[in-house]
């Protein structure tokens, strides 16, 4: 690991941040490898520890539950090691939670346009509760209309539309070493 990234490895956390089907889990799972530290799911966790799907969770508890669900797993990730996290698409709309890991974190934006995440989604999309709209693209919109300033904010943009997740691991691997300490 070059000295720069071990030297960040005692609490910098990596956020990755975007819209569902900009590819979060993929990416995080091969960068946390490539960085040597964990990967943490907060949709996979938070199914763990409630044993049903994401979206049984928003049809019996709500959306307010999830985000609970979400800031309470933030406070605890926010004691842990450095990790790389993939919270969900939502995360970014709970400043508080956001606060808790920055600036102590660096933050990456997995920018996708909602055509490119409505592709990538394919089928999956129906375990995306906040996409089981009639216009799923449009929800996409308004979401991206509502999130974009948080993402935007991040320490690292890449676009992801014409990448794969391997390359953008790659590439997110040489930006964070670029990254002043």
């Amino acid at each position: 690991m070059p000295a720069d990234l071990a030297d960040d490895a005692a609490g910098r956390h990596v956020i990755l941040v975007g819209l569902p089907g900009a590819g979060k889990s993929t990416v995080g799972n091969m960068l946390a490898r490539r960085l040597h530290v964990g990967f943490m799911d907060f949709d996979v966790e938070i199914v763990r520890r409630e044993h049903m799907p994401i979206t049984e969770i928003f049809a019996v508890k709500g959306e307010a539950a999830f985000r609970a669900l979400e800031f309470s797993l933030t406070e605890e990730v926010a004691a842990l090691p450095r990790m790389v996290l993939s919270p969900g698409g939502g995360w970014v709309s709970q400043p508080a939670a956001v606060a808790m890991l920055r600036p102590r974190s660096r933050m990456v934006y997995l920018r996708i346009t909602p055509e490119g995440a409505v592709r990538r989604m394919g089928r999956r999309m129906s375990t995306r509760p906040l996409l089981q709209k009639p216009d799923p693209h449009a929800e996409l919109e308004r979401l991206l209309a509502m999130r974009r300033d948080v993402y935007e904010d991040a320490d690292i943009v890449v676009d992801v539309e014409a990448l794969d997740a391997q390359r953008v691991a790659e590439l997110l691997h040489r930006q964070l070493a670029a990254l002043p300490a």
